[in-house]
């Protein structure tokens, strides 16, 4: 009964954050982020609940606007607001990484299957959340927006780690390609986030 981490041919040329310490270190602060993102929107989701005409501390213009996103369908796509099953999730997250960083490694291969599909999914309804934010809501939410940031790095390096792992079959020059491109993949995704956003909402940061 040993981890994916053990049954790597080489975990000693594996990159930090590939080690069961350092993907606790990034599930660690990708979800405590998001974590604090989701639960301000949960205050203020509350707040929106006890009075309607409630002023967000992030409605800053008609583009940047949290009560117009909280306002919208797409809010509550699990028949409650979104924030609430991100507190939860994000939780997990931080736990996880709470239990690589305290030493256990002995987590099996179908665990982080599981972990990489729930990453997997996350990362598919911020691609979602994004599209509808800047082509239907037409207004973005500051802390859904730290949330993708957050979301980003999250798969990226659950991809990466399970790849060169083994937890997810590749060859030698897939794993090369993860191991010493994620940042750079990281990176050029939060770019082209934040390109999309601007040239979408001009007015919101140019006047």
């Amino acid at each position: 009964m040993v981890s994916s981490l053990e049954k790597s041919p080489n975990p000693g040329v594996l990159p930090w954050w590939a080690k069961d310490r350092g993907f606790g270190l990034v599930l660690i602060a990708t979800g405590f982020i998001s974590w604090l993102a989701a639960g301000t929107l949960v205050l203020e989701r509350i707040e929106l609940y006890k009075n309607p005409d409630y002023v967000t501390s992030c409605d800053i213009n008609p583009w940047i606007s949290c009560g117009t996103v909280m306002r919208s369908e797409q809010a509550g796509i699990f028949g409650f607001p979104n924030p609430f099953f991100g507190i939860v999730c994000f939780a997990i997250v931080i736990t996880i990484g709470v239990v690589l960083l305290a030493g256990a490694s002995k987590l099996q291969r179908w665990f982080w299957i599981c972990f990489q599909i729930g990453v997997t999914a996350a990362m598919g309804l911020v691609i979602w959340f994004w599209s509808q934010a800047l082509y239907e809501i037409n207004a973005l939410c500051p802390y859904c927006m730290v949330v993708w940031a957050m979301t980003i790095p999250l798969f990226v390096f659950t991809t990466a780690r399970n790849v060169v792992t083994g937890v997810i079959p590749a060859g030698a020059a897939v794993k090369k390609f993860f191991t010493e491109w994620s940042w750079i993949a990281t990176a050029i995704l939060w770019l082209l986030v934040a390109a999309t956003v601007v040239l979408r909402f001009p007015n919101a940061f140019f006047g």
